[in-house]
């Protein structure tokens, strides 16, 4: 946002202090817009793109503006409201969604956990946060989530990196649980899987994990928080990575095969 607005300042060759002038502000305060030290108001962005000549930018630059605002969730702040609110939250958004395209690179997918592996995710989760909280609950409604795997006529997409399946959550017992799990998901119908084998030519580097949701969403979890985008060009962009990554994976007999491997190697620790 900062970088637009000294865009179109800048197109419009005004200074800093011309800008500030004609919009009745402080001299200091398009300096402070234009390094993010201060978010911009949407009346801010009208009245900089109508003195910039601009006025045809406002709409992308107020949902833009939006899109920042809802966007960044910190998971301490999530936690906040509980664990079984943070995984209810995400009901509305599944509901009306027909296509997901889902990559991670490191653990098992929520939609197909078991009941054992959420729960040692959860336990992980609130130990790190220092959140505490209601476990069995969060884990109850996690395992709700899953019917949409059975109803409403979705269709999945799934791409794991092969560590995903070799991260050990819980236990040995636990994760080759989870492991049979992964092979019984991978015979529904309208679910794909596919998975990419560490030793194979990449299409592209491997990432953070991501969801898209249709073409309307894409949410995106790191450490310190989960990211929620919107913009059409940015979703585009994290649907040519999948797509990449797509590429690079194995399905049907040759993901299989991968999938009894971890079995195997996780069953002789």
């Amino acid at each position: 946002m900062a970088n637009r607005l000294k865009e179109i300042r800048r197109d419009a060759d005004l200074t800093g202090r011309q800008l500030a002038a004609l919009s009745g502000w402080h001299f200091t305060k398009v300096s402070k817009l234009e390094h993010a030290v201060t978010s911009p108001s949407e009346d801010d962005i009208r009245t900089w793109c109508r003195h910039c000549h601009t006025e045809d930018q406002i709409p992308d630059l107020i949902a833009t503006l939006r899109s920042i605002e809802s966007m960044y969730m910190e998971w301490r702040r999530q936690l906040r409201a509980g664990l079984k609110h943070v995984q209810e939250s995400s009901v509305p958004l599944y509901e009306r969604t027909h296509n997901f395209r889902i990559y991670e690179s490191a653990v098992i997918p929520g939609l197909f956990q078991t009941a054992e592996y959420v729960a040692a995710t959860l336990h992980i989760a609130t130990d790190f946060y220092e959140s505490g909280g209601d476990i069995d609950q969060a884990v109850a409604a996690r395992m709700d989530r899953q019917r949409f795997l059975y109803h409403g006529g979705r269709q999945f997409s799934f791409v794991l990196e092969e560590e995903a399946l070799r991260t050990v959550m819980g236990s040995r017992d636990v994760m080759l649980g989870q492991l049979d799990r992964v092979l019984a998901v991978m015979s529904l119908p309208r679910v794909s899987v596919g998975i990419i084998p560490p030793m194979t030519a990449r299409k592209i580097w491997p990432g953070e994990p991501f969801w898209i949701f249709d073409s309307h969403t894409v949410r995106i979890e790191i450490t310190s928080a989960h990211l929620t985008v919107t913009r059409p060009q940015e979703i585009a962009l994290y649907a040519r990575a999948f797509e990449w990554l797509r590429r690079s994976a194995v399905y049907s007999a040759a993901a299989r095969e991968l999938v009894r491997h971890a079995i195997e190697d996780i069953a002789a620790t």
